[in-house]
């Protein structure tokens, strides 16, 4: 293509052309210019009424030739229109973007207004107040200097000054002027201080604006101070003397604080004195009365023993004192029927709960009875390994009430339940339970009771006894109804308006709801949000629940509830005690801790050297199964660990590494593995991380739920420590006749079975004047010329030992067998 010069130009085909010079830049800063054509680019819009066309060579509307096949008329003119909808969007949107910045900056530019308006005002009002302050400070400056030249007297006056009375007053001298100056600035930043001392509503309320704010109490001594300043005195606090409590040992920063004084002057003072002492230092104390004395305050010497005399008990007033309900204990032997009884009592299924129908905690109820009393009950297990659970049910019982079978009469947990009732010093009734048995003899259960000094009143004595049946609740009325007359006789009274006092009956670590115990309220009121110390720990009750799983606000003397708020699983049969402030619990929590941590290890230490070898050396004979015991509640574990230390003998014995309350963790695991000990899980369960370690690292965990279970188990386990008992059996007696030489065997005793039978592959002895000179296996045995497998009482053979020829005539074989026993723990 060319234009009308005849030059060369670039372009399209098709459409009008425009034309125009493009610069071309090449290397070592050459450069062309170029002719060039643009085109417009053609826009097709299709015809109203078209004619249709299909086929392959159909096109676009107007340009048939250019349509892509199969598109119709109707189509193109819905595709034009899509295009067009999306091209007015995007204007839309652009005119929107365009509008929407131009709002934002109008808004910048009205801010900005608005704050060089407001900085303006700002400094006119500045100005102004400086300028107000200057006009003032001259005003003042010109008043006092007429004042002082009206005071002057008119002998110094000059004559000439009294002939020109319009004459000004003579300035002050620049000395005076800058004094003056000073005085003002001076008392303008008093009056400042003063203002800026006040703590306004605004102040208050912006809070942490512009840093910490100052306290009320804080300003009004710095305007005192101020003040005492300007009006000339010395600006000196009162020294306050305070009685100072000193333990034997204290922190430099706790000693401090007792002094009120700043812990920077103390540790000064410990300088001055020859010990280079941080704040986090223990120091004696002799050193620490040093310092006291030396910052003007009175020692007062205590023992760490005192923190406990704000839980001292005091005795109530007769008048304080109101009637509670009785707290019964049901004891006995296993499956005598203590928690049928109790189940007939209270008409709730409570057996069903319990694993294998066994009691396996300290169950604690309050029941109301027909009469309206109020009766609370404890229901203690009855297997031997609970005892410890038994003997702290009796120590906060009043009545006992013993369970003895009709059919089975006293046995051995019968025994023990006696003679805790006894150790406390608590009144019994005899329950003579399953009457409605065919089998029943109660009179054969009074007499076996005679044995153990326990006289029932049909034997003439004063011990209460009901026949009674938790089946048929047959005897249940005469049951409650000789409680009543118990608990009438023992007048039982508590002061619910104090502190309340109670005992642990059962702890555990629940999950989601933290350590749990329950508590037998004994005297006072425990109410929500009371602060407490329960042996080594200490909290505040977060919620009371009683045995019907109800909140409820407060407890009274005889109600066992639950109490949660625990910072720790305390020991069961721990003393709650409620205290006025959290830090008395603490301080009493962290005495008991450190007492019971330094009581174990004085324990420890107090073994001499000469018992540590000795036990040293008689461990090398005893073999050890470790084990580690996870209990749901503290009485588990404890019964459990009890039970664990009977099992044994001289040469096995069963070692707890470890017991606690809780899941098996993962800490469980590893301590295990390290010992190469089992885990045993009483009504708990690992967790996950605890679940795949275990697997991991082979350490085997078992769960159980009735501790008859767990006690076999562990039983088993320590029988396979035991070494196999050899045990021999003699099976027969030969004599020797005659001894011969033999060729090839050597010398051959011809003998004759006097007793049992002669066996080639039994073991022999030699005995010679009833004497063993040697033991071993025979080499061989004949009878006649033929090896023999065994040789019967009263015929004759020939035997030769293995390895020993020192046979004599009339020396006597003993023929016997040898087989392994294994032994088992009782």
């Amino acid at each position: 293509m060319s234009d009308s010069d005849g030059k060369k130009t670039l372009g399209l085909r098709g459409a009008p052309a425009r034309p125009g010079n493009v610069k071309q830049s090449f290397s070592h800063g050459r450069t062309k210019n170029v002719v060039v054509e643009t085109k417009r680019k053609r826009v097709v819009v299709p015809k109203p009424g078209g004619q249709k066309q299909t086929g392959p060579g159909a096109g676009p509307v107007g340009d048939p030739s250019r349509r892509p096949a199969g598109i119709t008329d109707s189509e193109m003119e819905r595709r034009l229109k899509a295009v067009q909808a999306a091209k007015a969007r995007e204007a839309e949107e652009a005119a929107a973007r365009e509008a929407e910045e131009k709002a934002r900056a109008e808004e910048r530019e009205r801010r900005r207004a608005e704050i060089d308006a407001k900085e303006r005002e700002d400094r006119e009002r500045e100005e102004s107040l400086k300028a107000k302050a200057e006009e003032e400070e001259r005003a003042k400056r010109e008043a006092e200097a007429a004042a002082r030249a009206a005071a002057a007297p008119a002998a110094e006056q000059p004559a000439q000054s009294r002939a020109v009375p319009n004459k000004p007053a003579p300035a002050s001298t620049p000395r005076k002027t800058e004094r003056d100056r000073e005085e003002t600035n001076k008392k303008n930043r008093l009056a400042d201080d003063r203002r800026s001392g006040k703590l306004t509503v605004n102040q208050a309320l912006r809070g942490g604006e512009g840093g910490r704010q100052r306290s009320m109490a804080q300003m009004k001594r710095k305007q005192d101070r101020a003040r005492q300043k300007a009006m000339g005195g010395t600006v000196e606090r009162e020294k306050i003397v305070r009685n100072v409590n000193l333990p034997p040992a204290i922190v430099v920063s706790e000693l401090a604080v007792r002094m009120a004084e700043k812990i920077g002057a103390v540790v000064k003072a410990l300088m001055n004195n020859g010990m280079m002492v941080t704040q986090n230092q223990t120091i004696d104390a002799d050193t620490a009365e040093l310092i006291i004395e030396e910052f003007g305050h009175n020692v007062v010497r205590v023992s760490d023993a005192d923190v406990e005399d704000v839980i001292k008990l005091e005795e109530d007033d007769e008048s304080d004192l109101k009637p509670r309900p009785p707290v019964i204990t049901i004891m006995g032997h296993v499956d005598h029927g203590k928690t049928s009884l109790l189940d007939a009592i209270r008409k709730a299924k409570v057996t069903e709960g319990e694993a294998g129908g066994i009691t396996q905690h300290i169950g604690a109820y309050q029941i109301t009875t027909d009469s309206g009393q109020l009766l609370s009950f404890l229901d203690t297990p009855g297997h031997a390994a609970f005892t410890s659970m038994r003997s702290r049910g009796a120590q906060v019982t009043d009545i006992v009430i013993l369970v003895v079978a009709a059919d089975d009469a006293v046995m051995p947990q019968t025994i023990e339940a006696i003679a805790h009732a006894k150790a406390a010093k608590v009144p019994m009734i005899v329950a003579i339970n399953k009457i409605d048995k065919p089998a029943a003899d109660p009179d054969r259960v009074r007499a076996a009771l005679l044995q153990h000094e326990v006289i029932v009143e049909k034997m003439s004595g004063d011990v209460q006894d009901v026949e009674v049946s938790a089946i048929t609740g047959q005897g249940l009325d005469d049951l409650l109804e000789a409680i009543a007359l118990q608990a009438e006789i023992l007048e039982l009274k508590a002061n619910p308006d104090r502190a309340a006092v109670g005992a642990v009956i059962e702890a555990q670590l629940d999950v989601g709801r933290g350590p749990v115990a329950t508590v037998l309220v004994q005297n006072g009121t425990l109410r929500t949000g009371d602060i407490f110390v329960v042996g080594e720990q200490y909290g505040k009750v977060r919620a009371l629940i009683d045995d019907k799983g109800n909140r409820v606000k407060e407890a009274g003397p005889s109600v066992p509830v639950e109490v949660l708020g625990l910072n720790g699983t305390p020991e069961a049969g721990d003393v709650l005690n409620v205290t006025e402030t959290e830090a008395q619990a603490r301080e009493i929590a962290e005495y008991r801790a450190n007492a019971a941590k330094d009581k174990r290890a004085a324990a420890g230490a107090a073994t001499t050297l000469e018992q540590l070898m000795a036990n040293a050396k008689a461990d090398e004979d005893v073999s050890e199964l470790p084990i580690l015991v996870k209990a749901d509640v503290q009485g588990s574990a404890e019964a459990i660990v009890q039970a664990m230390e009977k099992i044994g003998n001289d040469e096995v014995r069963v070692r707890v590494l470890h017991s606690g309350v809780g899941a098996i963790t993962e800490t469980d695991v590893g301590l295990a593995e390290a010992s190469n000990a089992p885990i045993m899980g009483f009504n708990v369960r690992a967790n996950a991380s605890a679940r795949n370690t275990a697997n991991q690292k082979g350490v085997e965990i078992r769960y159980y739920s009735i501790i008859y279970d767990l006690v076999n188990d562990v039983k088993a386990a320590a029988s396979g420590l035991l070494s196999n008992e050899i045990k021999e059996t003699f099976i027969g007696y030969a004599t020797i006749k005659e001894v011969f030489k033999v060729t090839g065997v050597g010398k051959v005793a011809g003998c004759l079975v006097t007793e049992g039978v002669a066996r080639r592959s039994a073991g022999v002895r030699l005995l010679r004047d009833n004497v063993v000179i040697h033991e071993g296996t025979l080499k061989t045995l004949k009878r006649f010329k033929d090896e023999v497998p065994e040789v019967q009482s009263g015929q004759e053979c020939g035997m030769a030992f293995e390895n020993y020829d020192d046979v004599r005539p009339d020396d006597v074989i003993e023929i016997f067998t040898r087989e392994e026993v294994t032994r088992t723990l009782t």
